[in-house]
């Protein structure tokens, strides 16, 4: 069973969101002891020379206008040390993830915290963790060269040190939607609990 799950929300849509319905249904399934909440249609903050200055500036040499330039950043990686398991729900927004989205993963890709540089090459820390992605198209299907979702958190996850990660795809919903969601939720029976 999962004890911590952290559910991420990509969408700017509320009700009428797929990937929402989507990564609700597979908190649902996998009923974690204990689900931390992160609606990121509560814009985050994009990087700034100030919290870059922050972020490379060593730990114990860190003023506390640093320390509040990375706050949110450390709550963030917070959240995800903490959980075993991380339920991403987004859209594919022209062709790529959202800029909210993108704005989390600048915000928790921090060197020396959740990778590091070694003489073979980056690693990631944030290992022995389940990723689960719940993305919806219009009209791009995942995986085809329009695609440039899938790959991109495939890959960012992975420099993290999040390899273990599967994709629940509702794509293409521009075209008669219902099979889709019905192929979408067949997904979902089949993750592991």
């Amino acid at each position: 069973m999962t004890k911590t799950l952290l559910h991420i929300d990509a969408s700017a849509l509320a009700d009428r969101s797929v990937s929402r319905q989507i990564s609700a249904r597979i908190v649902e399934h996998l009923a974690p002891a204990e689900v931390i909440r992160r609606d990121l249609s509560d814009p985050l903050p994009i990087l700034t020379q100030d919290w870059i200055g922050a972020n490379f500036t060593p730990a114990d040499q860190r003023s506390d206008a640093h320390k509040a330039q990375l706050a949110l950043s450390d709550s963030l990686l917070d959240e995800v040390e903490r959980a075993e398991v991380i339920v991403i729900g987004t859209p594919m927004y022209n062709f790529a993830v959202p800029a909210n989205l993108k704005a989390w993963l600048d915000q928790i890709a921090r060197a020396g915290r959740s990778f590091r540089y070694t003489e073979s090459g980056p690693e990631g820390l944030l290992t022995g963790k389940r990723v689960i992605i719940a993305i919806a198209t219009g009209g791009t299907a995942i995986g085809s060269d329009h695609d440039f979702a899938s790959g991109y958190l495939r890959f960012m996850l992975g420099f993290l040190g999040l390899t273990d990660v599967s994709f629940v795809t509702a794509d293409q919903l521009g075209t008669p939607a219902e099979s889709k969601l019905e192929a979408a939720q067949a997904q979902i029976a089949r993750l592991a609990a």
